[in-house]
């Protein structure tokens, strides 16, 4: 049904430490290598040494939350092609649209259910190589083109 998944790593960032745990235990029996922080200090300073396929990121966390936990990603042309999911138990009308407008590449709400997180996983790891060869394909481009070919003088 799914994609092997096997080298898949993801970063699942909650405070709520039941959530954080039945996502990880979920994700790791799935096939998945899944590493955990309780808010965004923390998976921030997992990415120093560890740099996965895709960030769960709960959106109400102290000390740092989701929103700015992923500005800072997106800032950062290290992270910036990492898909980040928003994760959130407060799902009021226009949440998806304002994370997606936030920089956000999926929304899921809580309780999670198991097969719209595969799927949400999949779509933005699909997404997440698109974007990543666009990145790529710029920083080949020479200076002064815009469609990718060298620049004749």
């Amino acid at each position: 049904m799914f994609e092997d998944t096997t080298f898949t790593s993801v970063l699942v960032v909650d405070d709520e430490p039941d959530n954080l745990t039945v996502v990880a235990e979920t994700l790791a029996y799935m096939g998945l290598a899944v590493r955990s922080a309780r808010n965004g200090h923390e998976g921030l300073n997992m990415l120093l040494d560890f740099v996965p396929d895709v960030i769960l990121l709960d959106l109400s966390m102290p000390q740092m939350d989701g929103w700015e936990m992923c500005a800072q990603l997106k800032a950062n042309p290290y992270t910036a092609s990492i898909p980040v999911i928003a994760l959130s138990a407060h799902a009021m009308a226009g949440d998806m649209e304002r994370a997606l407008a936030g920089g956000f590449d999926g929304y899921l709400s809580k309780p999670i259910e198991i097969m719209s997180l595969m799927e949400n996983i999949q779509r933005a790891l699909v997404e997440g190589q698109a974007l990543a060869a666009r990145l790529r394909a710029a920083q080949l481009r020479p200076a002064g083109s815009l469609s990718g070919e060298a620049a004749v003088s």
